[in-house]
């Protein structure tokens, strides 16, 4: 049925809500709960209407009539009442009745009043099944979502965050998919066709621009599948039964962080596949900061799951991460027993085989000569990225021997990255910038010549310097052959990539 309803109230057909001045205070005030706008929030209709964002070719697309159904699980702790049931409306409003088991709602310990009894009565009047499991403690989205997908009977599970919007049409393009590849199960998010996940040297989750050979594969048809590394972790379905024979999530796992890669990985090196369906779309409120506290402080809960993940599926690539964020490995992990044999009984693959196959773009070179520091022989300091962005010149620094910034890779071919940065000279006797890699050689290839320990920048024919008298925090490139001032050491260096 379609609601015919006022369309001109504030945020209506997704339109921004914009606060007055003499409101700003009391905005910043309860922006501080949520850390989002929830004032704003407050004022949208829990029922408001959205504008229909499909590309062209999904608004035509006819779905089979048989799909299996699905059970929606959102995990909330100490949610606003206006994005909750904002996205428990969207749900019901935007899903034909027939696809929608059941919503099941898990409080993860919140402690705000209207999240109890006035939530409960909510929610019995409104026509669809809506089950509500408490947890006793706070146990984190992991658990939490564990515990709401062992209660859920639908033969799909869905998993939301608690402050998202579904849009039209966002549901039967994820369960004909589901339908379509039920044999080797995929798992499937909604979302754009231009960018897909990937990640980092510190394991952080990032949307990277979708490369050529995936939009070749797809032959330009915009609205089929993209094939993604990793997921963002937040909005996915996957079938019931292939969600369990996987190993639904790792239980040893804290709050959140981490879980996501951990089933990337693993769905890709297990046989199965990540995608991201085009025509699917739900909104989602991001946050700059969270706003509630993990036990024992977020870096570390993170680093804990980080750790597991790195432990049970990267094999010696998560060297990368360890030497990027040495704290991590301090860190106790617990017991990854259950988890490494599980891998073992799936049979699955390497994770040299995941860089190979599944995302060859990846910031992890598959083959590299050097992974530490590089310092200087002269001054005994080193190259230091000094956390700077894409287009900044490359620092130089006192050598601390922690990791982290002055991490560097020398590739096997033949670049010097920090991540996705690699030093690239794009004019004589200039400074040394950091660009995103390009894998085409050019201004970024270096040459390391192990006995004069000179690293020599081809397209230029000049070496690699310390810094000159006019600039001392930046490295410079200057003709070849001034001893110490252009010879570095680079760790952990081997000459078999």
């Amino acid at each position: 049925a379609v609601i015919s309803r006022n369309q001109e109230g504030p945020g209506e057909m997704g339109r921004a809500v914009l606060i007055p001045k003499e409101e700003q205070e009391k905005m910043k005030e309860l922006f501080k709960i949520n850390q989002f706008n929830l004032l704003a929030s407050d004022r949208i209709a829990l029922n408001r209407s959205l504008p229909d964002v499909r590309l062209d070719g999904c608004k035509t697309k006819v779905y089979p009539e048989e799909l299996p159904n699905t059970s929606v699980v959102i995990v909330f702790h100490n949610e606003a009442w206006s994005t909750l049931l904002r996205t428990v409306h969207s749900v019901i409003e935007r899903s034909p009745p027939r696809l929608l088991a059941e919503i099941v709602l898990v409080d993860d310990a919140s402690e705000r009043e209207f999240l109890k009894a006035s939530l409960e009565n909510y929610v019995k009047k409104l026509e669809v099944s809506i089950k509500i499991l408490r947890m006793e403690q706070r146990s984190g989205l992991i658990r939490a979502r564990l515990r709401g997908a062992a209660a859920s009977k639908g033969q799909v599970i869905t998993f939301l965050d608690a402050h998202c919007e579904c849009t039209l049409g966002w549901l039967e393009p994820l369960l004909a998919r589901i339908k379509e590849d039920s044999d080797d199960t995929f798992e499937y998010m909604a979302g754009s066709d231009m960018t897909y996940g990937g990640f980092n040297w510190k394991l952080n989750f990032r949307w990277y621009p979708v490369p050529q050979r995936e939009m070749d594969r797809r032959k330009g048809d915009r609205t089929l599948p993209v094939r993604t590394p990793t997921m963002a972790g937040g909005l996915f379905a996957i079938d019931r039964s292939y969600f369990e024979e996987i190993g639904t999530y790792d239980a040893g796992m804290d709050i959140w962080g981490g879980e996501n890669l951990e089933m990337s990985f693993r769905i890709w090196q297990c046989g199965g596949s990540l995608e991201i369906v085009t025509c699917s779309h739900v909104g989602h409120v991001f946050r700059k900061a969270t706003p509630y506290t993990f036990p024992g402080g977020t870096g570390h809960v993170i680093n804990k799951n980080n750790r597991r993940l790195a432990e049970v599926w990267m094999d010696e690539f998560k060297d990368f991460f360890y030497i990027i964020s040495p704290g991590v490995v301090k860190v106790d992990y617990g017991d990854v027993s259950v988890r490494k044999a599980l891998r073992e009984s799936l049979r699955c693959k390497p994770f040299s085989w995941y860089l190979e196959n599944v995302y060859p773009d990846s910031q992890i070179p598959r083959r590299y000569y050097s992974l530490g520091e590089i310092r200087n022989v002269e001054t005994n300091q080193c190259l230091d990225n000094m956390g700077r962005k894409e287009n900044e010149k490359v620092g130089f620094f006192n050598c601390h021997g922690m990791g982290g910034n002055q991490v560097f890779s020398y590739t096997a071919d033949k670049e010097i990255r920090t991540d996705d940065l690699c030093l690239d000279v794009s004019r004589l006797n200039g400074p040394v910038l950091m660009l995103k890699c390009h894998h085409l050689r050019g201004n970024q290839l270096w040459e390391y010549d192990a006995e004069k320990l000179t690293l020599r920048h081809l397209n230029s024919n000049q070496c690699l310097a310390e810094p000159s008298a006019e600039d001392r925090l930046v490295p410079t490139v200057r003709e070849c052959g001034r001893g110490r001032a252009q010879q570095w050491l680079l760790r952990n260096m081997t000459l078999a990539a």
